[in-house]
This record gives C-alpha cells, structure tokens and sequence, in this order.
C-alpha cells in the first residue's frame, strides 16, 4: 500500500429500504433479514466486511428494522438456554454472530430515497476517510477471495474509486449503472463514463456495477446536492459519474465470484438452491427432489 493511500476501515451498509418486491413478506420481516437456509442476507456482507479485515460497520437503517441490530447482539436468554441444554455447535454458531463491542453502528435513514441518500446519511460517521459500501441483496460467493477484498486490492495499488462489475445481457442493463470503458486489462478496467439504467439503445456497453464500492469522501459534496436522478431517487451512480467528471478515476473490477441479485424473488431461490446444494448435510436431499421434479415435468411433457 501506498504511504498515501489512507487505509479502508469502515464499512457502510445501507439497510433501510421498504423491500415492497417480497411484501407482505417485508411488512413486519426486513429483506437484509431473509435467510438462506439458516443465515440472513445481513450476515453474509458483515462476515465479508470483517474478512476483508474492515473494522467497524455503519449499518443505514430505517423504521421495523430493529431486528438488524438484534441479531448482532447478544441474546443471553438464549445462549444460557443453549447452554443448560447441551446445544454447544448452536451456541457456537448464534455467539458468532454478535459484532464486538463498539465496532457497530446504527442509524436512521428517516425516509428511503435512494442509494445516494443512504450512504450521504452515514457521512458524518464516516468522515473524511475512504470507506466501503456492500449491499446485502447482492451475495457474491465462490470467488478467490470475499468480493470487497478484490476492490480493496486495487485500491491500495491507486487509490481510486473502486466497483465491482459483471457483464449482464443486453436486456438487462437498464437494471443497472452501467460503465463505458475506456480500457479493459484483464480483470481491471477503466471507466469513461457511469449510467444509472440506461435503456439498451441508449448504450453499447453490458458491464453494469454490483453492490461493492470503495469510495472516496470526495462523493460526500455531491451526494449533497440532494439531485434526484432516476425513479425519483438520490441515486450514488449519478455522484459517482459526477467525481469522474471532475478528475476522481473510477475502476472497476470484475468479480471472481457468482453473484446472486437477491433483491429478485427468482435470485433468492437461486442462492437458496445453490447454497444447499454445498451444504453436505442438504445436498441428496435437494438432489433427490430435483431429479423428480425434472422427471415430473418430463411426464407432464411426454
């Protein structure tokens, strides 16, 4: 690392939107809190955070979402249960996900709009220091090493703003920022340009951003603005593409892992599937049941 590369030690989770793409499910239960098999959405990006050896986490909250915050506390009616129970793997594992004293913060983000404002909220806590951003609707598994630690690479190397990306069909980019490369080397490249959802005519380019970021506080001024962008929002694209503009350079790297947008119904079955399917105690089991519903269908069709 650079001497003047300042060194990444907050993480920023933005948390407080409505989830209305899983109501009536998300009316009393936040999205962050949905499991995969028997872990939340939450508790992947915290553990990626706290790998990549990020020290303490903002977590942008919103109204009903207190169940955030108290599953990374302790719960110590029921680790003594537990305990007097002989349950010492389950105690093992529920005393593993409580965050250490101090290094956990929670605040409220009084009304969701957008992106942008969520990480603008969290400016005074993160200060003039460079800091990292992880959605927990996109789960990133299987890489080389935790997706923020790819970004974290390269920023020590520059010390630029840092996205991950991935190529998504042409259909699919208005989904999505999108970057316009100005040059591509090997699992790097350079921004020209960041849309937030282009229309598919309105760009040649399929390399859209995904929920990792290292930013600069830099973004702070023009999140500031408080311009709204697309779907009415604060949108962090727009800012981003605004840093560009005034000399800040944007990379991104694309992600070694497989990502699953679960904000989608149909990617958190994905993840579900996937998930259980490296789970050995899981594994026959969905296999079994895969294999007849595949023959099923091949009946139904014969």
């Amino acid at each position: 690392m650079s001497p003047k590369i300042q060194k990444v030690r907050k993480a920023v989770f933005p948390v407080g939107g409505l989830g209305t793409r899983f109501l009536p499910a998300t009316k009393a239960l936040p999205k962050e809190m949905f499991p995969i098999i028997d872990k939340p959405l939450i508790q992947f990006v915290v553990e990626e955070a706290l790998a990549a050896g990020l020290e303490e986490l903002i977590f942008v909250t919103g109204r009903g979402k207190d169940s955030i915050e108290n599953h990374f506390d302790i719960a110590f009616e029921l680790e003594r249960t537990l305990q007097d129970r002989g349950k010492l793997h389950v105690l093992e594992e529920v005393r593993a996900c409580s965050l250490e004293p101090g290094c956990a913060t929670y605040m409220r983000q009084q009304e969701p709009r957008g992106l942008g404002h969520a990480v603008w909220c969290a400016r005074h806590l993160v200060r003039d220091e460079p800091f990292a951003v992880l959605l927990a609707d996109d789960l990133i598994l299987g890489g080389r090493a935790p997706a923020i630690s790819e970004l974290l690479d390269l920023y020590y190397q520059e010390g630029s703003h840092v996205v991950s990306v991935m190529e998504v069909p042409k259909e699919q980019v208005s989904r999505y920022g999108i970057l316009e490369i100005e040059e591509r080397r090997g699992l790097v490249c350079s921004a020209q340009s960041i849309t937030e959802k282009p229309q598919p005519e309105e760009t040649s380019s399929r390399t859209a951003v995904i929920g990792r970021y290292i930013l600069s506080p830099k973004i702070f001024p023009f999140l500031g603005r408080q311009i709204l962008g697309s779907n009415g929002e604060i949108q962090l694209t727009d800012a981003l593409a605004a840093t560009l503009q005034e000399g800040t350079p944007l990379r991104g790297v694309y992600s070694s892992g497989r990502r699953f947008d679960c904000g989608l119904r149909e990617g958190m079955v994905q993840a579900t599937l996937f998930c259980a399917l490296q789970e050995p105690t899981l594994e026959p089991s969905v296999q079994e049941i895969l294999r007849e519903w595949e023959q099923e269908m091949q009946e139904k069709t014969a």
